[in-house]
This record gives structure tokens, C-alpha cells and sequence, in this order.
């Protein structure tokens, strides 16, 4: 089988790094708009292909995740062998439990829809849900982008830096920084009021006089990561504050909310396009090579092992 990339809209950079990465040009994809809104994606030469479609789904979740259903159509009516949705960031992998009766489950519905369409496999980075490999019923690699990420940290990593996880939901993700880094973890613990409003009330661990870390596997609004902030700034923390999360979304008035706080730095990957941003100080490093390894050592049906998440 040849292998294809296709690019749906959401993020045609990252897609077209990942094919130059793979010595190959994507494949012609089109995706078609009417006058009310309704999308109809074209894809031409992927008869007998291993075809890995690029589309995150970030904001606007629902447009994204839409458009990816019908390339998933396309390229199985275009004649594709076999077809992997390579979502970078997985809209809807928080809704992976009910809060209460009567609540969907969005994870389950995003993932059991996809299969429907056609999809055979599915690449994610860093989901927000470790259940979505048991969720999904097709075969899920779960990538992580911590390696990356704590790679660019570089020299901004000091000694006597501590890494920090906004809430309780972060501490595996921080003790992993924190072995990557050699750098000890401590902890917040929040509650949230709201979708955008968040308190933390205390911190575990010592960070008085010392640069920290703050680790998210994504930003949304950034209430989580400002109150996180705040908390380790009362507690004597220095001033150099740097914040990393693989998946920058920056909805609403994230930025100009991060920007406002004292952090040094803002570190994401290029899951979700990402424009400029003024407001706050962003970098941002690509996980396209980690991507085309994995499609790489996919087409060729070899393992992933050191590449994958950790639950």
C-alpha cells in the first residue's frame, strides 16, 4: 500500500510538515462549502492507499469534528485500504463521564461515530482522557508530546525549579515532566466554580524562593493555570513562571488573562493551529516529526512503545 497524508482544514500547517517530513506531498482534498454552512470535502488518488488524515479539533469543536467525519467518508469512498484519523487535539475527550443522569458521554459518541464512518485507526496526542483507548472501538495510539515539550524547556529549566500540577488531574502528568526534568513535583488543589471560573485553594509541596513549572496537558480558558499562578506566587514562588501544556486553545480571553499574569513564559505545541498572540509571551514547538514517526513506524507496521503515553 502507498502511503497518503490528507489535510482537512483545521490545521493545514502541521499536515503539510508531516508529509514533507515523509518525503511525500499530500494528497489532493478539497473540502467544499454551500451557502448555509454545510461542508462536502473532495479527495482525489487514494485507491488501495494507507491514508492517515490530519484534522485536530480544536475551536470550532464542532465544524472540525464534522468536516473530519466526511473526510473519513470521502477517503473511504475514494477507494482508501485502510484509513487513520491523525487528531492532534481530540475535541470532546473531556465529556468522558456523566455528571449526572441524563448527561452524554461526548468522548464515546465522537469516537463510536468516527469508526461508523470508516475510520481504522486513530492517532491522538495527549488525550485528556486515558479511557479513550478503551472508549474507542478501533485500535487508539496515544502519543505524548512531554519529551518535546521538556526538550524545548532547555537552559529556561534552573536549578531548584519544582514542577507544578494545577489540580489533582495533573499529577501524573507533572511526576512525568518531573522525571524528565529531574525536578521534584508538587501540586494545587482547585475548585471549580464554573466552565471559565476556578479557585485554588492550597498547595502541596514547597516552592518558596524557587522558578516553577506549571504543566497542563491543555489550556482552555486559562482560569485553571491564572489561579494556579496566583496560589504559587502566595506562597513565595520567584517570579521566572513558566507554563507548558501540549494543547493550547486560548478560548475566550485566555490570552490577555495569561498575559496579565506573572509568567515568563507560555510553552505549547502546534496541535491546535496556533496564530499570534500578542497579549502573552507564547512559543510554540511542532509535534509534527513526533507525528511522522508514528505514521512512519505505522505504515510500516512496526511498534510505537516509546512514543506512547503513559496512563
Amino acid at each position: 500500500m502507498t502511503l497518503q497524508i490528507v489535510a482537512g482544514t483545521a490545521n493545514r500547517a502541521l499536515a503539510g510538515s508531516v508529509a514533507s517530513m515523509l518525503g511525500i506531498e499530500p494528497a489532493a482534498a478539497v473540502v467544499e462549502r454551500f451557502p448555509d454552512g454545510e461542508l462536502r470535502p473532495v479527495v482525489d488518488g487514494l485507491g488501495g492507499a494507507d491514508v492517515y488524515l490530519v484534522q485536530p479539533t480544536g475551536p470550532p469543536v464542532n465544524e472540525h469534528v464534522m468536516e473530519l467525519l466526511l473526510l473519513v467518508d470521502a477517503c473511504r469512498r475514494a477507494g482508501a485500504a485502510r484509513i487513520t484519523a491523525v487528531m492532534p487535539y481530540f475535541g470532546y475527550a473531556r465529556q468522558d463521564r456523566r455528571g449526572r443522569a441524563g448527561q452524554a458521554i461526548g468522548v464515546h459518541v465522537v469516537a463510536n461515530a468516527l469508526a461508523s464512518a470508516g475510520m481504522w485507526r486513530l492517532i491522538v496526542v495527549d488525550p485528556h482522557t486515558v479511557a479513550l483507548e478503551a472508549i474507542c472501538a478501533v485500535p487508539a495510539e496515544m502519543l505524548t508530546a512531554v519529551p518535546v515539550l521538556s526538550q524545548a524547556l532547555g537552559e529556561q529549566v534552573r536549578d531548584g525549579t519544582v514542577v507544578v500540577a494545577p489540580d489533582l488531574g495533573a499529577v501524573k502528568l507533572a511526576e512525568h515532566y518531573g522525571r524528565l526534568l529531574s525536578r521534584p513535583v508538587a501540586v494545587v488543589r482547585k475548585t471549580r466554580l464554573s466552565g471559565t471560573s476556578v479557585i485554588a485553594e492550597e498547595l502541596v509541596g514547597d516552592v518558596r524562593d524557587r522558578p516553577v513549572v506549571i504543566v497542563d496537558d491543555m489550556i482552555s480558558t486559562g482560569g485553571t493555570i491564572e489561579a494556579a499562578a496566583e496560589v504559587v506566587a502566595d506562597h513565595g514562588a520567584a517570579p521566572e513562571i513558566i507554563v507548558v501544556a501540549t494543547h493550547g486553545l486560548f478560548v475566550e480571553s485566555a490570552a490577555k488573562r495569561l498575559g496579565r499574569a506573572t509568567i515568563q513564559r507560555v510553552l505549547v505545541t502546534d496541535t491546535v493551529a496556533q496564530p499570534t498572540r500578542p497579549e502573552m509571551p507564547l512559543s510554540v514547538c511542532s509535534v509534527a516529526p513526533l507525528l511522522a514517526d508514528a505514521i512512519r513506524r505505522l505504515h510500516r507496521d512496526e511498534p510505537l512503545d516509546d512514543l506512547l503515553a503513559r496512563a
